[in-house]
């Protein structure tokens, strides 16, 4: 069944529909009732999947709608979306009917109060000043005197004019070199990060000139690209921006380490310092001469007074002579003074040692050796009697006191056994037991029969 017969059942006749088809009738039927529609809302519970889908919800105070955006339709997106943002969406409306939810497709998406282009334009700037790519220590000075300039820019458009002819009506010694790119369009922001690249790898200019005429925000929007933004901040070359006219801010202005109102500001900026330096050099050229001038009357001043105070050269000469003449003959005398004492105290020295003759001293030194060595032998050996005869002394009394000499006059030890403990008293020791006795030669193990205590 579709939707026109649908429309002609009659209202009494009992139909039953299957989920399935139930949901298809109704797809047809929203589908042909909202072709497009516009509808505004505020995001939320935003997706973006792997497949780079946009899928979200829109809502005001009261309802809601799942929404979606598909990916060949958001690529080309200016903003970009995040919950809690009101939007203003164009799209179709149709029914999911596996889950019978109906959405929004929406093919075109802008913010509410505000252009596309002017919420991109404060998002990226928001993000690159959190990124410090705006800080004023991070831009790099101009060159002073540049001889070669780099030109980023249309070669069709009148900023290009402009810029050279204020460059050369004043200066024929510059070398500019024009890279020519397009400044508006899908492939424009690719180009003139290329051109900044190319520029930086050759190191052929000392000075970079973005430049662009005016235009609308749609049309000067390249210069709002966050790759030409980047490769601004990266560039090892100073690059002045000269975008559109003096009312005209685009993201490139903010990073650029120089902002000119216009292409032709940017000239003449570069023009004025060259002119600045070269009327510096000038006047310190004025004033060089100035100051050499006045040193040269000083010192002709000076020349002229030394040569008054100094007095005739021949007498103070001969003055000299004489002093010198003084001071030799006091030196040839201190010489010759000073070889006579070093003379005398050799003929000491030389008398001191023959005195000290060594033969001689060692003739004396062997002599005390004989006789410290014949004393040494003779106390050696009445030491050697005294020692062994106290010995001698000492062995002959520990040989009387030796109990084995007691032993050779009869007597014996007797000592228990097995414990070879002495035994002294007869009550020490029962009958039966074993005792050892030892004699003066000789040992004997004896049984205990009697004993006898007195």
């Amino acid at each position: 069944m579709n939707l026109e017969e649908l429309y002609c059942i009659d209202l009494e006749e009992k139909i039953i529909f299957s989920v399935s088809d139930l949901n298809r009738l109704i797809k047809q039927h929203i589908e042909s009732l909202f072709s497009y529609i516009w509808v505004e809302g505020e995001i939320s519970n935003l997706r973006i999947p792997t497949s780079g889908h946009l899928y979200f919800t829109l809502k005001d105070e009261k309802s809601q709608i799942r929404a979606v955006m598909f990916h060949n339709l958001n690529k080309n997106l200016r903003f970009l979306l995040k919950d809690g943002l009101k939007v203003v969406c164009k799209g179709k409306i149709t029914l999911y009917e596996p889950r019978g939810e109906y959405q929004l497709i929406i093919e075109f998406i802008e913010p509410k109060g505000r252009g596309a282009f002017q919420l991109a334009f404060e998002q990226l700037k928001t993000k690159l000043l959190a990124e410090g790519l705006f800080k004023p220590e991070r831009k790099k000075p101009l060159p002073v005197l540049p001889q070669k300039i780099g030109i980023i820019t249309s070669i069709t458009g009148a900023a290009l004019r402009d810029i050279l002819r204020i460059l050369y009506q004043d200066f024929d010694n510059l070398e500019t070199l024009i890279y020519p790119v397009k400044v508006q369009g899908i492939e424009s922001a690719q180009e003139i990060v290329k051109a900044i690249e190319d520029l930086n790898a050759s190191t052929q200019v000392e000075l970079i000139i973005l430049a662009r005429g005016g235009g609308s925000i749609e049309d000067l929007w390249t210069f709002n690209d966050e790759s030409v933004a980047r490769a601004i901040a990266s560039s090892n070359i100073p690059i002045v921006s000269a975008i559109g006219h003096e009312i005209d801010f685009t993201i490139a202005d903010f990073v650029a380490d120089v902002r000119a109102p216009t292409p032709t500001a940017a000239a003449e900026l570069i023009v004025k310092n060259k002119k600045n330096a070269i009327e510096t050099l000038a006047s310190f050229k004025i004033r060089l001469n100035q100051s050499i001038l006045q040193l040269l009357d000083i010192y002709k001043q000076r020349c002229s007074l030394y040569k008054a105070r100094l007095s005739d050269p021949t007498k103070q000469i001969l003055r000299f002579k004489l002093t010198l003449d003084e001071l030799s003959n006091s030196l040839n005398e201190i010489i010759r003074k000073g070889i006579r004492d070093k003379k005398d105290k050799v003929i000491t020295f030389h008398r001191s040692v023959l005195s000290k003759d060594p033969i001689v001293r060692l003739k004396e030194l062997f002599n005390q050796y004989r006789y410290l060595r014949y004393g040494l032998v003779n106390n050696s050996k009445i030491i050697l009697d005294k020692k062994r005869q106290s010995l001698q002394t000492k062995m002959d009394k520990l040989d009387s006191l030796s109990p084995l000499n007691i032993l050779k006059r009869g007597y014996s030890i007797t000592r228990t056994l097995p414990e070879y403990h002495i035994l002294k008293k007869a009550s020490d020791i029962s009958s039966g037991k074993m005792v050892n006795v030892k004699l003066a030669e000789g040992q004997i193990e004896c049984e205990v029969k009697n004993i006898y205590i007195e």
